[in-house]
């Protein structure tokens, strides 16, 4: 075996690299430290630079292994917490009962087998949200107050505003919004943040680009746009493939390219 750096070296990165491979769908780490219900540590207060560092080390590598855990969970995926313990008191040691490359092997076997169970899922979740998506646009399409554009396209009028439109799809817009899946499970909202987003409408999803062009300055719309006109194929956050998503968007103003300049 080598020495013990190398060992960890190795180890670390394997985290990296499985934590590259993860797919859009997947748990940031943050978001996985928000989820575990931990226990505050107090019984040290680290304030060398010595313990800082270890600790941060040490952190760092229990939040890999959380996340990942955390997704082999949600798909069904079980493992050993007594060996994943002995591994890393082992790595520590220099003692592990493989050698570095049988370690590589065993972990991309693990990052395809996860890979793997993240794909069917995707796949079998693609499958029900193109069904879903196209009898909620066939009813909502009959809702009084709804109009469907020639793209497929829904929307609402709930507030109509008396201010300027944006002037074409290059336009700058500063919009509060807040978007839902079909079953009313909130994916982003500028409203909980609480500070409104602003972004040309060339460099949103397709929906956007062409329902915001159709409010004026103090309008809130309601777009129901079909998967698409939304992400497609693609998995983001909580948004799985082919879904069909609900915005509602508050066009708080148009800002023109010499405004936007000043």
């Amino acid at each position: 075996m080598k020495k013990a750096t190398l060992a960890l070296a190795v180890l670390s990165a394997l985290a990296l690299t499985a934590c590259q491979k993860q797919e859009a769908t997947d748990k940031t780490a943050t978001e996985a430290t928000t989820e575990v219900k931990a226990e505050a540590s107090t019984a040290k207060t680290y304030t060398t630079e010595k313990e800082q560092h270890s600790y941060a080390l040490g952190a760092s590598m229990g939040l890999f292994a959380q996340n990942r855990l955390g997704q082999q969970k949600d798909l069904g995926i079980d493992y050993d917490e007594a060996a994943l313990m002995a591994g890393f008191k082992d790595g520590l040691a220099n003692t592990t009962q493989y050698t570095v490359p049988e370690l590589q092997e065993l972990t991309r076997a693990s990052d395809m087998k996860l890979k793997t169970a993240q794909d069917e899922k995707a796949n079998a979740a693609s499958v029900t949200n193109v069904a879903e998506g196209a009898a909620y646009l066939a009813e909502n399409a009959k809702k009084e107050g709804v109009t469907t554009t020639a793209s497929g396209l829904q929307y609402e009028v709930l507030t109509q505003g008396e201010g300027k439109s944006p002037a074409s799809e290059t336009s700058t817009v500063k919009v509060h919004y807040k978007g839902t899946l079909l079953d009313g499970t909130e994916f982003d909202s500028s409203y909980s943040r609480g500070e409104p987003a602003t972004f040309p409408l060339n460099r949103v999803i397709p929906g956007w680009t062409e329902g915001v062009q159709l409010m004026k300055e103090g309008s809130t719309y309601r777009f129901t746009i079909p998967s698409d006109l939304a992400y497609g194929e693609r998995a983001t956050g909580n948004i799985t493939p082919n879904s069909t998503l609900i915005f509602d968007v508050e066009l708080l103003e148009v800002i023109e390219p010499e405004a936007e300049a000043q």
